[in-house]
C-alpha cells in the first residue's frame, strides 16, 4: 500500500488549497479514505472521510462548510478542497486508508499572511 499526498503550501487567510492523495497497492474503491491533520505536540485529528459509493461523507465540526472531500475511483485519488482557510488550519495533512495503519507521508499546509 502506498499513499502519496500533494498540494500543500503557503496560503493567506481566506484562501483555498486542494490536496490530493494518490493511492496504490490495494483495491481503492472498496475502502473508506480519510484526511487527518497534525500540529506539533498534538495528536492527529480526523478532518474528513469518504466511503464507498453511496456512503455519505463525514466532516469534523471545525471544517464543516469550508472543506469538501471527494474521490475519483478511476484515478485512485482522494481530494480535500479547503476553502476559507484560517490560521488554525495550519498543520501537516495526512491521507489514510480507512482506519488502517497505512498513512501517507503528509503535506504541509501553512495559512499565514
Amino acid at each position: 500500500v502506498q499513499l502519496v499526498e500533494s498540494g500543500g503550501g503557503l496560503v493567506p487567510p481566506g484562501g483555498s488549497l486542494r490536496l490530493s492523495c494518490v493511492a496504490s497497492g490495494f483495491t481503492f474503491w472498496r475502502y473508506v479514505m480519510s484526511w487527518y491533520r497534525q500540529t506539533p505536540g498534538q495528536e492527529r485529528e480526523l478532518v474528513a472521510s469518504i466511503g464507498t459509493p453511496g456512503v455519505q461523507e463525514n466532516y469534523a465540526n471545525f471544517v464543516k462548510g469550508r472543506f469538501i472531500i471527494s474521490r475519483d475511483n478511476g484515478k485512485n485519488t482522494v481530494y480535500l478542497q479547503m476553502n476559507s482557510l484560517k490560521s488554525e488550519d495550519t498543520a501537516v495533512y495526512y491521507c489514510r486508508q480507512g482506519t488502517s495503519d497505512y498513512w501517507g507521508q503528509g503535506t504541509q499546509v501553512t495559512v499565514s499572511s
